[in-house]
């Protein structure tokens, strides 16, 4: 891997197992289009920015070559699967099918509290987007609705939805440091929270549908 292709990675600590904070950073990466598709990343290499051995990450690749974000090529490493625009079309379509009328359900029910928790949550994305942190960015997007769709009581949901999420990498996110797309994104959150406070499951659901359409729009200026 050239030097110009060295990646801004994170390093890693001893809350988790170095296999899982591994394969979390580079999930992140993936989403974000850190790592670009097509291109053939070497663990010992990625194990040299992370100041770990090649073991956890290679253990990680595996995992992530199980969700189908990447393939093993043989004595290389692994490459970046690439996402045409009609597999994201239809990852976006599947996202809007499940969660809105997921979360349009929420709507009321005496969950202010419940909704008002996320509300950090939120804000911690409007701030990643104005400071240009993708990866912060990705990681609280991810958090608010995984624990959003939490509320639903379905495990299995939560599942699906975040494995759609991981497999629908935002390829163009890096290009949009400069503009307003993602600050326009990230403060749907806030809108979508309010509704759900007010209990307009309308509103929620136009809110919802417009956001996950929103974040296709975004994949498509890639």
């Amino acid at each position: 891997m050239a030097a110009e292709d060295r990646l801004d990675l994170p390093m890693v600590g001893e809350r988790q197992s170095l296999r899982e904070q591994v394969a979390h950073a580079l999930r992140a990466a993936l989403i974000t289009g850190e790592m670009r598709p097509g291109v053939v990343y070497s663990a010992p290499v990625l194990a040299a920015q992370f100041g770990v051995s090649a073991t956890p990450v290679r253990e990680a690749m595996l995992d992530l070559a199980k969700e189908g974000l990447v393939e093993a090529v043989r004595n290389k490493g692994f490459r970046v699967t690439e996402l045409s625009d009609r597999d994201l079309d239809e990852l976006t379509e599947i996202r809007q099918l499940i969660e809105v009328p997921t979360v349009a359900r929420l709507a009321g029910g005496a969950r202010e509290e419940e909704f008002e928790r996320l509300r950090p949550v939120a804000e911690e994305i409007v701030s990643a987007a104005e400071r240009g942190d993708l990866l912060a960015y990705v990681d609280a997007d991810l958090r608010f609705h995984v624990e959003l769709l939490t509320l639903a009581g379905n495990a299995h949901l939560v599942e699906v939805v975040r494995d759609l999420r991981n497999r629908a990498r935002l390829y163009g996110l890096s290009q949009l440091r400069e503009r307003d797309v993602l600050g326009e994104s990230a403060r749907e959150h806030l809108a979508l929270l309010d509704a759900l406070k007010s209990g307009d499951r309308q509103a929620v659901q136009h809110l919802m549908t417009e956001h996950i359409g929103h974040v296709r729009g975004i994949w498509a200026e890639h």
